[in-house]
């Protein structure tokens, strides 16, 4: 038997400016996903969890909390950006074109736009990306630049923290 890694993110070394990562998972939000997550950080805003409330707005029905909009849009992009981060530095310039309903597919996609070394840590490199978030007809609901500590090949935990199966005799 041959045991083959899975994959593993990118290190900052193999990060390259104007490279466009399409992130592979699209995700509906469901009604629960936008109530627990509104209930959940406390956000009292009537438009996203009181259906009621929401079919007398312009939009005539609820609205998913931005707060999980980025979440998720941050989220998608993990594997592809961000799998090996030491840290998130920031996220800058979010604008949020677009409303994001209940039952709308978000799709993700980032493109970097800087590399720097880290003049404080050697065992990372400074990366820019921007990222934006579309719904399933193609429509930008979200987009940001993020920067992120992230390291480089062979630095942090690596494969090192995961253990081996025991063996049973």
């Amino acid at each position: 038997m041959v045991v083959k890694a899975g994959w593993n993110g990118r290190f900052f070394e193999d990060f390259v400016i104007g490279d466009v990562y399409k992130h592979p998972l699209g995700r509906t939000i469901t009604p629960t996903d936008n109530a627990w997550f509104t209930m959940l950080t406390l956000n009292t805003a009537h438009p996203h969890y009181d259906a009621h409330y929401a079919a007398h707005t312009e939009f005539g029905k609820p609205l998913v909390n931005s707060c999980f909009t980025i979440a998720l849009v941050t989220g998608q992009s993990v594997t592809d950006v961000s799998q090996n981060v030491f840290a998130n530095l920031g996220w800058d310039e979010v604008r949020l074109p677009n409303p994001v309903f209940e039952g709308d597919t978000i799709y993700a996609e980032s493109e970097v736009l800087e590399l720097r070394e880290s003049k404080s840590r050697p065992d990372v490199g400074i990366v820019t990306i921007k990222t934006l978030g579309y719904n399933q007809n193609g429509v930008i609901v979200i987009t940001f630049r993020r920067t992120l500590m992230v390291y480089r090949q062979g630095k942090g935990p690596g494969g090192r923290h995961r253990p081996e199966p025991q063996k049973s005799a």
